[in-house]
């Protein structure tokens, strides 16, 4: 229930597409941009829980933090690909 409780909250699972869809550590501002600007204390928000759950991490670079995905992300987006294959039939449906 935790899982889904952090998962149901909202922009929690755009972020993670996002960081997933970069491929590489993102810096705050590019996913907020990528994220339809969303406001930044969301953001703030959602990136602190995701780290907290261990989905997400940040990594130094020269100016400012980077995000990214850990394992269990990556683990969480492959476990949601039967979700994204039904919904791609379900859209095709529509």
């Amino acid at each position: 229930m935790a899982a889904l409780d952090l998962l149901g909250r909202r922009w929690t699972l755009r972020v993670i597409w996002e960081l997933h869809r970069n491929g590489a550590p993102i810096g705050f501002r590019d996913l907020q941009r990528r994220c339809h600007d969303m406001s930044s204390s969301v953001l703030s928000t959602r990136l602190a829980e995701l780290r907290e759950a261990g989905i997400a991490a940040s990594t130094s670079t020269a100016a400012q933090p980077a995000w990214h995905l850990t394992a269990l992300g990556d683990d969480l987006v492959t476990a949601m690909g039967p979700l994204l294959d039904w919904s791609r039939a379900w859209a095709a449906r529509r």
